[in-house]
């Protein structure tokens, strides 16, 4: 039997959209997000689980979930 591979996603900000506004740190489950130098969000990928909450809360949408290489 032939066994899928579940590729493993992070999320990814688009920065020249966000507008900081911190929806995402709430849903957060890791504290993977933060507020930088007040102007955007930034996802920390160490502590990113891909979980998809952050882009699902974005009121832009600016918050895309990506495949990422093992």
């Amino acid at each position: 039997m032939e066994q899928k591979i579940r590729k493993k996603k992070k999320a990814l900000v688009s920065a020249q959209e966000c507008v900081a506004c911190g929806c995402c740190i709430k849903v957060c489950p890791r504290n993977a997000i933060e507020i930088w130098k007040g102007i955007m969000a930034k996802i920390h990928m160490e502590k990113c689980i891909g979980c998809g909450k952050c882009a699902t809360e974005c009121p832009g949408s600016v918050i895309l979930l990506q495949e990422v290489q093992p």
